[in-house]
């Protein structure tokens, strides 16, 4: 089937596919084993029973099979191993900003992506939410290639616009449609009010997991003079002296305070939050995010 039966440009379609090979990669030599350790099955499930061995817990015997045999039996278990995971992305106008390689939409493009094959290699279902000043689109969690290369071409696709970021809103939603305990992975920059409340909720009822998306301009300005900025949100414009040092320097502080309050909220929750900024390698934060993690599971 060609790009323009898909219903998307062959420009698009191309990005599409040299993001999955790309992200297929990554996946088959450097996530898919991490993954597999890191994200445990949603339970035990019986398997079948074998004759009680010394050492064995004698809670685990079978007293009617251990009647009828004349002997002991215990049960076996096997972990219930499929996982539901959805990929809640921000897709707010603040996304489009980018200053290095690729943007903070780009960015989040691609760590969906590594998610959703490496969910679809382990037979996991994955889902997606998309997100803006409303709730764009919802993609129920499913299984196989072409859901992944769907919920691929969404996160393309979709442009990010709007005004504001209703992430209260769209964690709401998610604790509305995910009746079953899931891996929630969200994807934003967090530049939203209102939402501690909304995510503590979701964290209690599904791991969450919060991928910060971030660009080093965002930080600090340069020392470049006057320049023009726009918020990409609400459209506002101002014009700033760059060359100003309290001028810098009241921004440093303003971002600061910002980062300030959404790390103490992560903290507070116990929530799993890997840092990723647009102009630096994640494969690094994310391996040093599976390795933690798994630590703290065994």
């Amino acid at each position: 089937m060609n790009a323009a039966a898909r219903g998307f440009s062959p420009e698009t379609f191309r990005h599409i596919r040299r993001l999955e090979i790309r992200t297929r990669r990554l996946v088959n030599e450097l996530f898919a084993g991490r993954y597999l350790s890191t994200f445990k099955g949603r339970g035990m499930t019986f398997s079948d029973v074998r004759e009680y061995q010394p050492g064995d817990d004698i809670r685990s015997i079978d007293w009617n099979v251990t009647a009828r045999m004349n002997a002991p039996f215990v049960k076996r278990y096997a972990e219930e191993r499929e996982l539901t995971i959805l990929l809640a992305v921000d897709t707010s106008a603040s996304l489009k900003f980018g200053t290095r390689s690729k943007s903070k939409h780009e960015l989040a493009a691609e760590l969906g992506a590594l998610v959703a094959f490496s969910a679809m290699r382990n037979n996991d279902k994955v889902g997606l939410l998309l997100f803006g000043e409303g709730i764009n689109r919802y993609v129920p969690p499913r299984k196989g290639k072409m859901h992944a290369l769907r919920i691929l071409r969404d996160m393309l696709v979709l442009e990010p616009g709007g005004k504001g970021t209703d992430l209260a809103g769209a964690l709401a939603f998610t604790s509305r449609v995910l009746r079953k305990k899931a891996i929630v992975f969200v994807l934003s920059d967090f530049i939203a009010e209102g939402y501690e409340k909304p995510l503590s909720v979701t964290h209690k009822r599904h791991d969450t997991i919060a991928f910060v998306l971030d660009d080093e301009r965002e930080e600090e300005f340069p020392k470049v003079g006057r320049v023009r900025l726009e918020d990409l949100e609400t459209g506002e414009t101002l014009w700033l002296d760059t060359a100003d040092e309290g001028v810098r320097d009241g921004y440093a502080r303003l971002q600061s305070a910002r980062r300030a309050e959404r790390d103490r909220i992560f903290k507070k929750m116990g929530l799993d939050a890997i840092r990723m900024k647009t102009g630096e390698s994640y494969v690094k934060p994310l391996l040093s995010f599976f390795a933690t993690r798994a630590r703290r599971l065994r």
